[in-house]
């Protein structure tokens, strides 16, 4: 319920970016002094050097996650681009979680694949262009890389400093990759100059993303350090069909409307079944 809010907001605020730059740096102002009286009441408990590290590698992930979602929501729709990246993300972290973390499937998971791929084959040529699909599916990479790096990282350490270091991180990150990719983009074009590309977004809106982002996550880290991998990240995804069937009826998205609800259906049907 918290992510499929949240990028309902951000596909509608009009720059992503731009967006994500200030919903993070809100959670991780709002963040920071609940998780300051946690760790002292807790005994001031330390971050692994290891766990430190898988850290700042999910948070690079995670930053990559944010270009790639925003590439996807400027060029394609809400009820296309939502679908096909949580739909193919619990796919690839199934098949890191048997490659990798040696975790088997039953026949219905199995089946559960199958569905998936059909799910998200519907939803891709729902779209006119297909421009959104690769960074859409991109995305879905991004998130079954960091989902599988944080796995392991957060069995390292306490589940709510981890997701703490995470989204600062994160907020430290968004603006120096934004400055990297002006300068690169002024090298590319000499003469021209790129506009600001911030939104005209409220505090309270961008604090209210942050804090679904990091609330979210957070009980996403939480289920992490409780369940397999292979039954945390399918289940993540059930906001699949309620984002879509909002795209078409709020954000009036109705091109290939039955494609779109068929592959939407079909793919949280495979999530239900990957979960079994």
């Amino acid at each position: 319920m918290l992510h499929g809010t949240w990028n309902v907001l951000v596909k509608v605020s009009g720059d992503p970016m731009a967006t994500f730059q200030r919903a993070t740096l809100a959670a991780a102002v709002v963040a920071t002094p609940p998780t300051v009286v946690a760790w002292v009441w807790s005994g001031r408990p330390g971050l692994a050097p290891a766990a430190a590290g898988w850290c700042v590698l999910s948070a690079s992930l995670e930053l990559t996650y944010l270009w790639l979602l925003a590439t996807a929501y400027r060029r394609g729709e809400l009820s296309a681009v939502y679908p096909i990246a949580r739909g193919s993300a619990p796919l690839l972290a199934v098949v890191a979680g048997l490659g990798l973390l040696h975790e088997r499937l039953s026949t219905v998971q199995l089946a559960g694949v199958g569905l998936l791929l059909l799910g998200i084959l519907a939803v891709a040529l729902s779209q006119a262009t297909g421009r959104a699909t690769v960074p859409a599916l991109l995305t879905g990479v991004a998130i079954a890389s960091y989902t599988a790096v944080d796995r392991v990282g957060v069995r390292l350490t306490t589940p709510w400093l981890y997701g703490w270091l995470l989204i600062v991180l994160i907020a430290l990150g968004i603006p120096v990759s934004k400055w990297i990719a002006a300068r690169l983009a002024a090298a590319r074009r000499p003469g021209l100059e790129q506009a600001g590309g911030q939104v005209a977004l409220g505090r309270a809106q961008a604090t209210l993303i942050g804090i679904f982002m990091w609330g979210g996550y957070l009980l996403v880290l939480w289920a992490l350090s409780l369940a397999p991998l292979s039954v945390v990240a399918p289940v993540r995804e059930t906001a699949v069909v309620g984002v879509a069937v909002w795209g078409i009826w709020r954000l009036r998205e109705r091109e290939a409307v039955p494609l779109k609800l068929s592959g939407a259906v079909a793919t949280l049907a495979g999530v239900a079944l990957l979960a079994l």
